[in-house]
């Protein structure tokens, strides 16, 4: 089966800050009593710069070097298995995701593939859900039960909750935005990094139960 090319994510690596150790330094003894407090004037103005400086590298330091972020923009969704392949990859990777924009179909499996604390929303995320379908034997869209309950299951219980009170996963899309979105993932910042916490080394949520149905389609 060949795979989708993924046209959803944007990645965006961070640069590692450097600040040269090398730092001038004033020697008084050398000089003459009038130079003397030239330099030491100087000095005191070289310092408080420096010291804006350091706080500025450490500022951008603590933030992580050289971590990516993933940005979901404008993902419409395509076959299951090709999105639990490449979820199962960036669970490991330890990387943010950021959602800015449509993530629909089977984009939303990212919700159940990555960590709560490591998915953050803009103001123009949007999630599209709806249940899972393949072609029947007449070539016309039948939904699949069993693919559904699955994707259904492995979505955050506040998402659950929220599809529940909906009339859950079916044929017509129903799209989680705005507030309601945001009370339930928080939201994203310009200097969103990568979590330092190692990546967990447990498999992705119903990954094998997922393998069965990875011919499925979820346009």
């Amino acid at each position: 089966m060949q795979r989708e090319r993924n046209t959803g994510f944007e990645f965006v690596l961070g640069q590692q800050a450097c600040l040269d150790k090398t730092l001038v330094t004033t020697d008084a003894s050398r000089a003459s009593p009038p130079d003397t407090k030239i330099r030491i004037r100087l000095g005191r103005g070289t310092m408080k710069f420096l010291t804006g400086l350091l706080a500025a590298v450490l500022l951008i330091a603590g933030m992580g070097a050289s971590h990516a972020v993933v940005r979901i923009a404008d993902d419409r969704g395509g076959r299951i298995g090709t999105y639990v392949d490449k979820y199962q990859d960036l669970r490991q990777s330890g990387e943010t995701v950021i959602i800015d924009g449509l993530c629909a179909s089977a984009c939303t499996i990212v919700l159940g593939a990555i960590p709560h604390d490591r998915i953050c929303v803009t103001s123009h995320a949007t999630l599209g859900f709806h249940a899972a379908w393949d072609f029947g034997a007449n070539g016309r869209a039948v939904t699949n039960p069993e693919a559904t309950q699955m994707l259904y299951a492995m979505y955050p219980s506040q998402v659950r909750r929220w599809i529940g009170q909906r009339g859950g996963l079916t044929p017509r899309m129903l799209f989680l935005r705005g507030k309601q979105l945001e009370a339930m993932y928080k939201p994203c910042y310009l200097d969103a990094q990568a979590s330092t916490a190692k990546p967990s080394r447990r498999s992705l949520p119903q990954a094998e139960q997922l393998e069965s149905a990875r011919g499925q389609l979820l346009h």
